[in-house]
């Protein structure tokens, strides 16, 4: 049985979405296929068992808390885009 589903995570602006795209990357290589559309992250997940795709959501989205934490950090910080932190 083959199981497909899609998350999508929203954020502020294209910059965060980009952000998390590019931090989930090295991660999610031959796991989740991502992109990103606007303010959002998407990821598709596809898989052979359920249970596959339940773990590897729960890894994605776990990783994902931790790149919205360090996002919403920087900024309280007064990050401005394009700088470096």
């Amino acid at each position: 049985m083959q199981v497909k589903t899609e998350i999508i995570f929203e954020y502020k602006n294209k910059y965060q979405a980009d952000t998390a795209y590019r931090s989930l990357k090295p991660d999610n290589m031959n796991f989740v296929s991502s992109y990103t559309q606007n303010n959002d992250l998407i990821c598709k997940l596809e898989g052979d068992s359920l249970r596959t795709i339940l773990a590897t959501a729960d890894d994605l989205i776990f990783c994902e808390m931790m790149i919205e934490k360090i996002i919403d950090f920087i900024d309280g910080d007064d990050f401005i885009e394009g700088d470096t932190p």
